[in-house]
């Protein structure tokens, strides 16, 4: 894997990597209604580019996210679905993975168990 790019918003670390499935978008820290914006920009700065058969994010570093975040997350995988990109959460876990599945959200997703994470089901 080859970082591509990395930044830090408060309490948020963004990096994208390139892997050989595609782009992988490591989150590390929080994400709220401050980190949130970063967030969906650099999400879909990365849907934007040439067409991607599959973007993974990677959840396993992320300690925190509010109902922003998972806003972003939503709007994301319509994007996704929309450009015919198969997005993964990966690393799903503690409170996040505990707040997708309170806000009955988590249907959205399909348990991956091969890599202990989500993928998008049906968006519309």
């Amino acid at each position: 894997m080859t970082t591509i790019e990395s930044t830090a918003t408060p309490g948020l670390s963004i990096s994208v990597t390139d892997s050989e499935g595609g782009p992988v978008v490591c989150l590390s820290g929080r994400v709220s209604v401050d980190s949130s914006p970063d967030l969906r920009e650099r999400l879909h700065a990365v849907l934007k580019r040439q067409p991607l058969p599959e973007l993974t994010i990677d959840l396993a570093e992320l300690t925190y996210i509010d109902c922003s975040g998972i806003a972003t997350l939503i709007e994301a995988l319509r994007v996704a679905h929309k450009r015919k990109t198969l997005l993964q959460l990966r690393g799903l876990h503690g409170g996040p993975r505990h707040l997708l599945e309170v806000t009955g959200l988590v249907r959205l997703f399909q348990a991956d168990e091969r890599t202990n994470g989500l993928s998008v089901s049906e968006v519309s």
